[in-house]
């Protein structure tokens, strides 16, 4: 269910799919570093200003699912405008800043990036570029993620699946706004 929130900034109407608290798995996999199966918690916020706030963990799973260690983490903005052509600058933890462009399909939750800018520190890992692809899929987020590097040309390096965190409060909230004449058994509601 995609909720908009009544304080939401009105430009980003379009995006509000991707609010809330975010977890899963997915795949990692690129040459020079090892392939994994990875965990990942992403939030996206608002204050009402015209961007969301972006927030995104990760970390190695062992075989059983458990963390190992951290993979990478990420932060930044996402803006949106009236032509729904997407802007996001994010930060890496290894010394990476990207600035994304992109656009929202047509009448769909999905968003297609492309990196147009990359500045990196000197510890930062090689990176050239990268293109990403977030989606809404049965009330699911989804993602992959390409990236280059000055050895290694374009190519997916990360995806995941994610699902909706739901806090004891939206439950409740979401109780009680529920009609007062639900049936008993549960069944009648689905007739």
């Amino acid at each position: 269910m995609i909720e908009i929130p009544s304080d939401l900034h009105k430009d980003l109407v379009p995006l509000a799919f991707l609010l809330g608290n975010w977890a899963g798995a997915g795949v990692h996999d690129f040459p020079g570093s090892q392939k994994c199966n990875f965990g990942q918690e992403v939030t996206f916020s608002h204050d009402g200003r015209d961007f969301l706030e972006y927030h995104s963990h990760t970390w190695v799973l062992d075989n059983d699912g458990n963390k190992v260690r951290p993979l990478e983490s990420e932060s930044g903005f996402w803006r949106i405008d009236a032509d729904r052509k997407v802007e996001v600058t994010m930060t890496r933890d290894d010394g990476t800043i990207e600035i994304w462009y992109g656009e929202m399909a047509d009448k769909k939750p999905q968003i297609d990036l492309v990196t147009d800018a990359v500045a990196r520190t000197a510890a930062a890992r090689p990176y050239t570029g990268g293109k990403r692809l977030y989606g809404y899929v049965k009330s699911d987020l989804m993602w992959v993620g390409e990236k280059q590097t000055p050895e290694v040309e374009l190519r997916p390096y990360m995806s995941a699946h994610l699902k909706k965190v739901v806090t004891p409060e939206e439950v409740e909230r979401w109780a009680k706004a529920l009609p007062d004449d639900m049936p008993d058994d549960g069944i009648a509601f689905f007739k």
